[in-house]
């Protein structure tokens, strides 16, 4: 079976087969029928358990399909409680629903040509069922629960892998006819098989203890019966009635037969007219393509003639506006002559009215000097101040008057311009809004027509992207599957081969533990002297008690073995750095500040006092031992060092006893070594861990 594979699409001609049968079934009456074979479908839609629950249906086809499963998603088999014959024939079924059972009124099953496996064992609920027909499937063997159909008249298992009939088959006394692949059968004999229906049913009940009654004595209620009950085992009426009843079907399926020749002339005259439909759809689509550029080149001429309309109001409106500034501009320069003049006229009348006090002072000069009496000179002074006085108040009049006069001919003047400024805006503000409202109207339908076309375009353009998406997921995916399984095979060989490689060493150290045990064991304890542990290399070549002191004191104890493998002395630990320390292995920044200040403070201290480096009289610092070289060194331990014992690393009280493999430090006494998984001094995983026995 491919792990990967896709939907097929029916064809159009199906697609059109399936909508013509839908509608069919739908109308008003129909018969009991819905025959939605040779429809290329992968699924049985959900709108046919609709119709079947809805209207009724009795008879279901759906053979010559490409079927995988009975019941898709999201239906129910009681949707299909009302039928009575299902034709399921030429498909792809690999098994039944688990709740066929559900189907009581079933009469007729038919599943020829599939890929079923199994029946499922609530088949045996299938009270009324007449007719199984499970050939040419890929069945093995029966449930034993088709002892229950006590209606079953016809029963086909031929072409198919069945080897053994089920013995609950001698209790369905109905049965007339049995079909099978005699030479294939193993229960019952092959002879028996061959001898025909009632030899088996014989040798069944024979097996079963029961006695056997031939079929014709049980009565079986008609095909179209509704609600027929349960035939019991007992003989009953003649049989005539079934020869009836036999007419009586074949007479019916000749009339549906008929009707489904009609049905197909039907359905070819709905696929003319659909056809014509579709000539007619396109001629309209065109018609309506034609005036939609009719109708665009109409507003685009419409547009272009209101511009051209509006850029002439435009200039005119423009030229009236320049008409009526070059007026307002003459009246207001007529306005500020006037004013210029009125002006002059007051500097005049300053002008005579000085010139007046100055004939009044010479007047009173002259009257002194010529001695005129007192009432001539103020008859005198009366008469040139009235006369002057009323000089000056006709002329203040008529200037007033004048001023008056002038400004209201300039308010008129601006009213008359304003006005007529607010009528031309209000006519240009009317005209654009009418162009605007034809723009939007013409922009809106292109746009909505737009979003049509673009809407569909997405849909499409979706829907391939959506197919492309798929294939590239299964391809990917594939690969994925392809990678991994290559890996697996390849790791499968590699732990084989490694299952190989450590038996072949355990069979190695078993014989050499069977054989040279002794022999193994000092080659062992020599490989171990020459991996000789950090503990005993400080014994050996010894540090400066200083240096020990200092990283005791500063809970440094851990490292002790590192400055033992790298020599490192008090005073090259004077000239090293923080950096220095890191590499060598202590991992603490502030640690390694805290060590180089004591080793300083030290060094500055044992610069005052030199003694204080010098060794105890009577102690001698111990020296490490020269190397054999490889040519002569021993193959047995030397006896100096056989008396050697090192302490336990992790309780420093007791003895190391524990020999750690694969690595072969002993660094660890047995109480201590049980919770390690790794070796305390080279952090490798313990693989073994062996007891040392000193000999005394």
């Amino acid at each position: 079976m491919p792990l990967f594979f896709r939907k097929r699409k029916p064809s159009e001609e199906a697609r059109k087969r399936l909508e013509y049968q839908m509608c069919l079934a739908k109308e008003a009456g129909a018969d009991d029928i819905l025959d939605i074979s040779k429809c290329e479908l992968s699924e049985i839609p959900f709108g046919a358990f609709a119709t079947c629950k809805v209207l009724q249906k009795k008879v279901l086809i759906v053979h010559t399909n490409h079927l995988t499963s009975l019941l898709p998603k999201s239906c129910s088999l009681l949707s299909l409680a009302t039928i009575k014959v299902l034709d399921l024939h030429d498909n792809q079924l690999t098994a039944l629903p688990d709740d066929i059972g559900q189907l009581t009124a079933l009469q007729v099953l038919n599943v020829e040509r599939n890929q079923l496996t199994y029946l499922p064992r609530s088949i045996g609920n299938l009270i009324q069922l007449q007719t199984l027909n499970v050939k040419d499937n890929r069945l093995k063997e029966l449930p034993d629960t088709l002892g229950e159909l006590r209606s079953l008249r016809a029963l086909d298992i031929s072409a198919s892998d069945v080897q053994r009939l089920p013995q609950t088959l001698a209790h369905v006394r109905t049965l007339e006819t049995l079909s099978l692949d005699a030479s294939s059968m193993v229960y019952p004999p092959q002879e028996v098989c061959s001898a025909g229906t009632e030899a088996i049913q014989q040798f069944l009940c024979k097996a079963s203890g029961l006695e056997y009654y031939p079929p014709s004595q049980y009565l079986l209620p008609v095909l179209e019966q509704d609600g027929a009950e349960n035939s019991r085992d007992g003989p009953s009426g003649p049989t005539d009635r079934f020869s009836s009843e036999e007419v009586e079907w074949q007479n019916r399926f000749s009339d549906y037969e008929k009707r489904k020749e009609q049905k197909m002339l039907e359905k070819l005259e709905f696929e003319r007219r659909l056809e014509l439909g579709q000539r007619e759809h396109a001629q309209l689509l065109q018609q309506s393509n034609s005036q939609k550029d009719e109708i665009l080149q109409t507003v685009k001429e419409e547009q272009s003639r209101l511009e051209q309309g509006l850029s002439e109001r435009q200039r005119f409106l423009d030229a009236e506006r320049h008409r009526l500034q070059e007026q307002l501009k003459q009246t207001e320069q007529n306005v500020s002559n006037r004013i210029q003049k009125l002006l002059q006229e007051n500097q005049r009348q300053r002008k005579s009215s000085e010139i007046l006090k100055s004939l009044e002072n010479e007047r009173i000069r002259m009257e002194q000097l010529m001695s005129i009496t007192q009432e001539e000179t103020e008859n005198l002074r009366r008469r040139e101040i009235a006369s002057a006085m009323q000089q000056m108040l006709t002329e203040s009049c008529s200037s007033r008057l004048f001023q008056v006069a002038y400004e209201t001919h300039r308010q008129n003047l601006v009213q008359q311009a304003c006005s007529s400024m607010a009528e031309m805006d209000e006519r240009f503000q009317q005209i654009l809004s009418w162009q605007q409202m034809d723009q939007n109207k013409a922009i809106s339908r292109i746009l909505q027509e737009s979003a049509m076309q673009k809407a569909a375009f997405e849909a499409l353009q979706v829907k391939k992207d959506l197919m492309h998406q798929q294939i590239r997921k299964q391809e990917m995916i594939s690969e994925q599957r392809w990678v991994l399984s290559s890996l697996l095979q390849q790791l499968l060989k590699e732990k084989t081969q490694r299952e190989e490689e450590l038996r072949e060493i355990l069979r190695e150290l078993e014989a050499k533990s069977e054989t040279k045990q002794e022999n193994y064991w000092l080659i062992q304890y020599q490989r171990l002297l020459n991996q000789k542990p950090l503990s005993l290399k400080l014994q050996e070549e010894g540090l400066e008690r200083q240096l020990v002191a200092l990283l005791v004191e500063l809970s440094a104890e851990h490292y002790l073995p590192i400055f033992a493998h790298h020599r490192i002395s008090l005073d090259m630990l004077g000239r090293m750095g923080p950096g220095d320390l890191a590499k060598v292995g202590v991992s603490e920044a502030g640690l390694r500040h805290q060590i180089l200040r004591r080793a300083q403070e030290l060094l500055d201290a044992t610069g005052a006092r030199p003694e204080l480096l010098k060794p105890p009289q009577g102690e001698v610092l111990p020296t490490a031992p020269e190397e054999l070289p490889e040519a002569v060194r021993p193959s047995a331990p030397l006896e100096e060092l056989e008396a050697q014992t090192s302490e336990c690393v992790v309780c420093l009280e007791r003895e190391a006893q524990m020999i750690f493999l694969n690595c072969g430090h002993v660094c660890c006494c047995q109480q201590c070594c049980e919770p390690l998984r790794t070796c305390p001094l080279c952090r490798q995983d313990i693989a073994q861990r062996l007891r040392l026995y000193h000999s005394r």
